[in-house]
């Protein structure tokens, strides 16, 4: 079965950087285009970042465009969300989604942590 396995996450200062992994398993991964979402408290999750499985092209969320950047190994089945200058107001839980058959799959998520 799908199998999605965040890492990364952590407590960081503002300005700071992380790097989220996602490792997946139970698909073909290098045809399956990869997402991260994120949900804060209190707020619904949002769409962060996607990589395509053809040619890599990416999409972002407005406010995180030119300080994250997605990217993927297809030899590791893993997807990775590079974050840079990173806000107060990206502290949210980060999830990997993969749309499989239709439908979509999560992993448990990774906690961001923007403080000072």
């Amino acid at each position: 079965q799908v199998q999605l396995v965040e890492s990364g996450g952590g407590l960081v200062q503002p300005g700071g950087s992380l790097r989220l992994s996602c490792a997946a398993s139970g698909f073909s991964f290098s045809r399956y285009a990869m997402s991260w979402y994120r949900q804060a408290p209190g707020k619904e999750r949002e769409f962060v970042a996607r990589i395509s499985n053809s040619d890599g092209s990416t999409t972002y969320l407005d406010s995180v465009k030119g300080r994250f950047t997605i990217s993927r190994d297809n030899a590791k089945n893993t997807v990775y969300l590079q974050m840079n200058t990173l806000k107060p107001e990206d502290t949210a839980v980060y999830y990997c989604n993969v749309v499989f058959w239709g439908l979509d799959s999560w992993g448990q998520g990774t906690q961001v942590t923007v403080s000072s």
